[in-house]
């Protein structure tokens, strides 16, 4: 079963969402072990000692959810978000203080179909700054 579904559907951490099934949107993009992957091509791994975050890990206290929905970005539709905030935070944490080339090459795998990448790329701007 691909991790996505045993957190959406076993779970019920419905945060994560499916977008194209192939690890090419970034919408089910969860933390393993500290690392952004996609969740919809991962296996569900009960029996490891894998650690999965899920967006409802990260709350409100998350800073690059917070820039994200209060001070940059803002989504028409907000699906792609979580996978958005989940990528930045993976981000973050390799680079505090990442330019706007290491952000787009990081970011690069995560659609959002609203047109809000800029804006996703400033809330980014803002959680660095914020964390400095």
């Amino acid at each position: 079963m691909p991790l996505l579904w045993y957190l959406r559907d076993v779970l019920g951490l419905t945060g994560t969402k499916f977008g194209c099934g192939m690890a090419l949107c970034g919408a089910c993009t969860v933390h393993k072990n500290g690392q952004a992957v996609r969740s919809c091509v991962h296996t569900d791994e009960r029996d490891s000692d894998s650690e999965i975050r899920t967006i409802e890990d990260v709350g409100a206290n998350g800073s690059i959810q917070s820039e994200s929905v209060d001070g940059g970005e803002r989504s028409q539709c907000g699906y792609c978000q979580s996978g958005q905030i989940m990528q930045a935070i993976s981000l973050l944490k390799s680079a505090p203080h990442p330019a706007d080339q290491e952000i787009d090459d990081a970011m690069a795998g995560n659609i959002c179909r609203c047109g809000t990448t800029n804006e996703f790329r400033q809330a980014i701007k803002l959680a660095a700054e914020k964390t400095a």
